[in-house]
C-alpha cells in the first residue's frame, strides 16, 4: 500500500536534515559504491532480447526520474494483454560489491518533502537504469495474459531491451481520460484497472485510501492541514503492479522458493471493535458488509472518516516478508490484497524486489535460481523490516512536524475528536478538524469514542502535539 505523502509550502521552517540525522538515514553512497555504479552505467548487462518495438509508457507522480515500470496494454480474443516491464537493477549491480553492500544498508528509498534519500545512487536510479523516455534500457518484461473478466490467466517474465515512449504524470492521464481521449493504452489501463478493482473487491481486499497531506495557508494566512486525494488513474495503476506482484507469487509458491510479503488475516475481535468505532463516529456499516468494503469506501476528506481510517490501519499491523525454500510457508496471503503477494515491481526503491525479478526470471525459463539470489532470500525479511521501520519513522515525523506547524497557533483551544489509541498513560487522538492526530494524556481513554480535548503543546522544533481530555462538567 502507499504510504503517505506530506508535502509543505517553500518556506517552511522545519530541520529535516536535523531529523534525517537523527534517524541514522545514510544519505552519502561510499566513493566505491559511486565508482562501481558509474561503471555500471556505461556497460550495463544488456539481454538478447529486443521488445522496443512495443510502445511503452511510465506513468508517475509528477518530477519523478526513478522509473521503476512501463507499461503496454492490448485487447486480444479472449481478453487483455499487459506487457509491465521493470528496471533490471541486477543488470547493474553486482552481488557481493560495494554497492550491493551498501544498497542492503539502506533498503528503501526514503521521502522527505525536501528531498528524496535514494537506494540506489543516482547515475543509476534517476539515468541508466530507469525507464526514461526514448532511451533502450534492460528491463524485466512481465507479460500477462488475462482474460474478459480480468482474471490472470497465463504468466510470462523474461529479460528485454525496451524503451518507453512517454513519461507520463497521473494528474495529465487522468485529465486526458475525463477529456475523451483516444489513446487505446491508457483507455486499457482504465478497463483493466476497473476489472481489476471489481475482482479485489469480490474477494474482500482492502484498499486503504492513502492521500496526500498539505499544509497550506488559509485566507488568514494561517498554516491549515488539508487532505488531497489519490486520482482513480492512480488506483488502476496500482492495480498493474498488484497484478504483476500476485503472479509472482505464484510463479514461487508453485516453485516452493521465494519471498513473499505477508499480513496475517484481522482477527475477528479487531474488526468488531472498528465496526464499534464506525457507529460511533455515524460511519454507515452495512449489515453483512466486509470491513474491507466498508474501510475501501472512505473518503480522508471527511473528518469522520479520517479517524476511522487511522483505526483501520490497527488491523493490518503485522505486515511482514516471508521467505522460503523447499517447503511453503505456514501463512502465505497477505489479507489486504486477499491473495499470495510479492513485491517485485520497484527494484529501483525497494531492495527485495530485485531478489524476487530474479527469482521468477529463473521459474519462469525453468532455470535454477542464481546462488546470490537465492542465497539472499532468508536475510531479506530482517533487513526489509529495519528499512521499513526507518521509513515509517522518518514518515511519521515529518507528519508531525507538519501537524505542529498547523497547530502552534492554537494552544489552548477546544477540538472534537475520536480516540484511536490508549495507552496506560496516555493515548492518540485523532482531531476531526483540523485531520491531526496527536498524543492525549489520560488513563482509560474510551478507544473508539468521541471526545472532546484542549491543546496544551504544539511545537514545530521538537515535532510534538500534546492534547489532554476536557473535565466534563459533574
Amino acid at each position: 500500500m502507499p504510504s503517505l505523502r506530506v508535502h509543505l509550502p517553500p518556506g517552511t521552517s522545519l530541520d529535516l536534515d536535523g531529523l534525517r540525522t537523527e534517524l541514522e538515514v545514510p544519505e552519502e553512497f561510499s566513493p566505491a559504491a559511486l565508482a562501481e555504479a558509474e561503471a555500471a552505467a556505461r556497460t550495463p548487462r544488456l539481454p538478447e532480447l529486443d521488445r522496443t518495438d512495443l510502445p511503452m509508457v511510465t506513468i508517475d507522480p509528477p518530477g519523478s526520474l526513478d522509473l521503476d515500470q512501463a507499461l503496454h496494454l492490448a485487447r486480444t480474443a479472449t481478453g487483455f494483454l499487459v506487457s509491465y516491464a521493470i528496471a533490471d537493477v541486477a543488470a547493474f549491480v553486482t552481488p557481493g560489491g560495494a554497492l550491493d553492500a551498501e544498497v542492503f544498508e539502506r533498503g528503501v528509498t526514503l521521502y522527505a518533502p525536501d528531498k528524496r534519500v535514494p537506494l540506489h545512487p543516482p547515475v543509476l536510479a534517476e539515468g541508466a537504469a530507469s525507464l526514461l523516455p526514448d532511451q533502450v534500457r534492460p528491463a524485466l518484461l512481465w507479460t500477462l495474459d488475462l482474460d474478459a473478466e480480468g482474471a490472470l490467466v497465463g504468466t510470462d517474465v523474461r529479460r528485454a531491451l525496451v524503451r518507453s515512449r512517454a513519461r507520463l504524470e497521473y494528474e495529465g492521464v487522468q485529465a486526458a481520460l475525463d477529456g475523451g481521449t483516444d489513446d487505446e493504452v491508457l483507455l486499457l489501463l482504465r478497463e483493466v484497472g476497473l476489472l481489476r478493482e471489481q475482482r479485489a473487491a469480490e474477494r474482500g481486499a482492502v484498499d486503504l485510501p492513502t492521500p496526500s497531506q498539505e499544509v497550506e495557508l488559509d485566507d488568514s494566512g494561517r498554516p491549515c492541514l488539508v487532505w488531497r486525494a489519490m486520482l482513480p488513474v492512480e488506483g488502476w495503476n496500482a492495480q498493474i503492479s498488484l497484478l504483476t506482484g500476485t503472479a509472482a507469487a505464484r510463479l514461487m509458491l508453485a516453485a516452493e522458493v521465494g519471498l513473499l510479503r505477508t499480513l496475517p488475516p484481522a482477527d475477528t475481535e479487531s474488526v468488531e471493535a472498528l465496526r464499534r468505532s464506525a457507529l460511533a463516529l455515524g460511519v454507515a456499516w452495512p449489515a453483512g458488509e466486509s470491513y474491507g468494503a466498508v474501510v475501501s469506501a472512505l473518503d480522508p476528506a471527511v473528518p469522520a472518516h479520517a479517524a476511522l481510517l487511522t483505526l483501520a490501519t490497527r488491523l493490518l499491523r503485522g505486515a511482514g516478508y516471508t521467505a522460503f525454500d523447499g517447503e511453503l510457508p505456514e501463512q502465505p496471503l497477505h489479507s489486504a490484497v486477499a491473495l499470495p503477494y510479492a513485491h517485485c515491481t520497484a527494484p529501483l526503491r525497494r531492495l527485495a524486489d530485485r531478489h524476487v525479478g530474479e527469482v521468477c526470471l529463473a521459474l519462469s525459463a525453468a532455470q535454477a535460481v542464481p546462488d546470490w539470489a537465492r542465497e539472499a532470500l532468508p536475510r531479506l525479511p530482517e533487513v526489509m523490516a529495519g528499512a521499513t521501520r526507518r521509513a515509517g519513522a522518518l514518515e511519521r515525523a515529518v507528519v508531525d512536524a507538519a501537524e505542529a506547524v498547523v497547530l502552534a497557533a492554537r494552544i489552548g483551544e477546544r477540538f472534537d475528536g475520536v480516540v484511536v489509541e490508549t495507552g496506560p498513560d496516555r493515548g492518540v487522538v485523532q482531531l476531526y478538524e483540523p485531520p491531526v492526530r496527536a498524543r492525549c494524556e489520560g488513563a482509560d481513554l474510551p478507544l473508539g469514542e468521541r471526545i472532546e480535548v484542549e491543546l496544551v503543546t504544539a511545537d514545530p522544533a521538537t515535532r510534538e502535539v500534546l492534547l489532554r481530555p476536557v473535565e466534563k462538567p459533574v
